[in-house]
């Protein structure tokens, strides 16, 4: 969600990095997850049921999005070239909110898992009573 926010607000910053001598948009950043987990499902599940530790995912890696810039005609523009087009970061908006949204539901997903599960070890501890 940070990189996700942090490129929702340098969607219009057309001047990010200087290369070879000329300010560069933005760069959209994407995150890279791996597995912390066994190769298949079932050594997951034996594995959480022997150890109790959680596997989850984490961050492979955030890289730069390498797809070219979006051209805009805007002659007045302080970046704008000697034809009059501007390069705006090749961040797409409606994109960085669906994967939001995504993001998101994940997340809430995995606090009902944990909920339920805090939920049945409740009930089995009043069963014990």
């Amino acid at each position: 969600m940070d990189v996700i926010s942090s490129n929702m607000a340098n969607a219009e910053t057309t001047r990010s990095e200087l290369v070879n001598g000329e300010w560069q948009p933005y760069r959209r950043k994407v995150v890279s997850l791996q597995s912390n987990g066994g190769p298949s499902f079932s050594s997951l599940l034996q594995n959480e049921m022997s150890k109790g530790s959680a596997g989850g995912v984490k961050v492979k890696s955030i890289t730069e999005d390498q797809s070219p810039f979006k051209l805009v005609y805007n002659p007045t523009h302080p970046d704008a070239n000697e034809d009059g087009y501007v390069q705006l970061p090749n961040v797409d908006p409606l994109k960085e909110m669906t994967d939001l949204i995504g993001a998101t539901r994940s997340y809430e997903a995995n606090i009902t898992v944990l909920n339920a599960n805090k939920n049945l070890l409740l009930k089995a501890l009043e069963i014990g009573k």
